[in-house]
């Protein structure tokens, strides 16, 4: 007779996932700090500045964070995953008539003094019931209908983030091709998906001649294949089809490219767009945050100028440098060393999210794990992207690190919840 025995907490808890947790919040509190010294608040505690704010979100976060991982059931996260994707819907959709206005976007509810973004929340419940619903028996993607059921559960939510006017948030939900391509779908769309925005960048930064050329040397392995003789003829059809849609679809491409570019995105895009390909030199506007950006972190050199050192970070020369561009303090006042830290820290988190993942014996949480560590992936390469002028500005924070409630929640959330999820497969033996 098998018997169960509870392994106990040192053992079933990720404590390192935890611990890389709060390194990553307690560095980005300090930097928080950091980037308000100007304001000369009487203690990183102080409740009337940003800094202040943020500790107190962090209690907040830790205490949640415990919640979810002694408190509740993990298998509960499955079961609301349907009810729970279906209110935030509509919280998605009421924000934009009910919501509040912040520089272009109607993504918030406030209440006072506290605001709160449902798109943050999006995430998780998105990445829940996609779990769920790949989970199930029999569920493959190799199958079209259930690929469109994945497809349709991440895009409905993305769709609506966008009618938002928040276009960044809803760029990382590309996020979720990690799990889809771990879980069988072929690899194909990934790469047709990396073409499509190298087509993008050079219908607008190349001569006209460039995009087509590169069509044509894409499509000559399939030509290839075609007229080499093979004995089945269905083979043949096949490589002939695929020849024709990637052509089609490329040509579609380059010319709607014009259309989205000068037609759907707002001025402020494409000069944000322009200035990262080089296509507009615009240091006082679209670029002026970018380039302060670098300019901070340029000057950190190896080792930093110190902590409360920074002279872009004290005289306040990067915007919004406590939320999207905290990458840019870190660069300046602890170096390419302390930069270099906190992305192995993330690199750690992220990694560390996978090997559980593959090592579980639930596909709910596997998937869920590839759901949160694509997520985490995404917002830190557009997040850095940003701060060194290789992706345009879009508004994307830095994980556990920007200043901001709802993020932090969040993504303390999202993470325990993975954690829990894991704990539950190791309890027992």
């Amino acid at each position: 007779m098998t018997q169960t025995l509870d392994r106990g907490l040192r053992k079933t808890v990720d404590w390192s996932l935890v611990g890389c947790w709060l390194l990553l919040v307690l560095i980005g509190w300090i930097n928080i700090y950091a980037s308000i010294q100007s304001s000369e608040p009487a203690s990183i505690f102080d409740l009337r500045y940003r800094c202040g704010m943020q500790f107190l979100w962090i209690i907040v976060a830790l205490a949640m964070g415990m919640v979810v991982l002694f408190a509740v059931n993990p298998r509960l996260w499955e079961v609301i995953s349907s009810p729970a994707y279906l209110l935030v819907l509509v919280l998605l959709v009421a924000v934009i008539f009910l919501g509040t206005e912040h520089k272009g976007s109607r993504s918030w509810f406030s209440l006072g003094s506290l605001s709160f973004q449902p798109a943050e929340i999006s995430k998780i419940t998105t990445s829940l019931l996609l779990a769920m619903v790949m989970s199930q028996a029999g569920f493959r993607l190799s199958v079209h209908r259930n690929l469109l059921r994945a497809a349709l559960i991440i895009g409905i939510p993305a769709l609506i983030i966008v009618l938002e006017r928040e276009t960044g948030t809803a760029l990382v939900y590309a996020g979720f091709l990690i799990a889809l391509y771990r879980e069988g779908m072929s690899g194909w769309y990934l790469f047709f998906l990396g073409m499509a925005v190298v087509l993008f960048v050079l219908t607008l930064a190349a001569p006209a001649w460039v995009p087509f050329a590169l069509i044509a040397a894409f499509l000559l392995p399939y030509l290839f294949f075609y007229v080499r003789p093979i004995r089945h003829m269905r083979l043949r059809r096949r490589y002939l089809l695929r020849s024709l849609v990637a052509a089609v679809a490329g040509v579609v491409m380059v010319f709607s490219t014009e259309i989205v570019f000068h037609r759907l995105l707002r001025d402020y895009q494409r000069n944000r767009i322009e200035v990262v390909l080089g296509l507009k030199d615009d240091p006082a506007g679209a670029g002026y945050n970018v380039r302060q950006s670098m300019i901070a972190i340029g000057s950190g050199g190896l080792f930093g100028k110190g902590f409360l050192r920074g002279t872009q970070t004290a005289y306040g020369f990067v915007p919004e440098q406590t939320t999207d561009f905290i990458f840019c303090t870190v660069g300046e006042e602890w170096g390419f060393a302390g930069c270099l830290v906190v992305l192995l820290l993330y690199a750690f988190l992220i990694g560390r999210i996978i090997v559980d993942a593959d090592a579980s014996r639930e596909a709910f949480t596997r998937i869920y794990g590839y759901c949160v560590a694509g997520l985490l992936a995404m917002h830190l390469l557009i997040n850095v992207g940003m701060t060194v002028g290789l992706v345009p500005v879009i508004g994307i924070t830095l994980p556990l690190m920007s200043y901001g409630g709802s993020s932090l929640l969040a993504f303390t959330l999202m993470i325990f919840i993975f954690i829990a999820l894991h704990r539950q497969e190791k309890k027992y033996f």
